[in-house]
């Protein structure tokens, strides 16, 4: 058929979500050697569009809530390339818990919270992303003077 199967959707959010904490400074691996996982415990995909093999893809991922233990990610993703930029392909959430190397549920560590709300700190894959928030956190430093 040549389109993208329905199970797919998902590992996309799963890139997007993984690349939003890795430009946070918070390596994947890193955590789960420190016995901090967080399982995806609920997701959904609401499809708009049918997405082709081999079609540039854009996830855009938001964090839309943190708690204790859970943290929310938002994500759209979009048709990228020349015919139709920014076309909504699918929209959707998972929702993951902070649990231990046992699956017990624990505390999301103090700093990664602050983390997790930051701004990007690596966003060498779209270098105008990072000179945008140069400039605004030049602006916002200018204001508060």
């Amino acid at each position: 058929m040549g389109i993208v199967h329905h199970g797919t959707y998902i590992s996309y959010f799963e890139v997007g979500r993984v690349e939003y904490m890795r430009r946070r400074g918070l390596d994947y691996n890193s955590w789960t050697e420190l016995g901090i996982h967080l399982p995806v415990v609920e997701a959904h995909v609401r499809y708009r569009k049918s997405a082709r093999f081999d079609e540039v893809l854009c996830v855009e991922s938001r964090l839309t809530e943190l708690t204790r233990v859970k943290v929310r990610f938002d994500y759209r993703l979009l048709r990228g390339g020349l015919v139709k930029p920014d076309e909504l392909v699918a929209e959707g959430f998972t929702l993951l818990a902070c649990v231990d190397d046992n699956h017990i549920p624990r505390r999301i560590p103090a700093n990664a919270d602050a983390i997790l709300r930051g701004p990007e700190l690596n966003s060498e894959v779209f270098p105008e992303v990072k000179a945008a928030e140069v400039k605004a956190a030049e602006v916002k430093a200018a204001a508060a003077r």
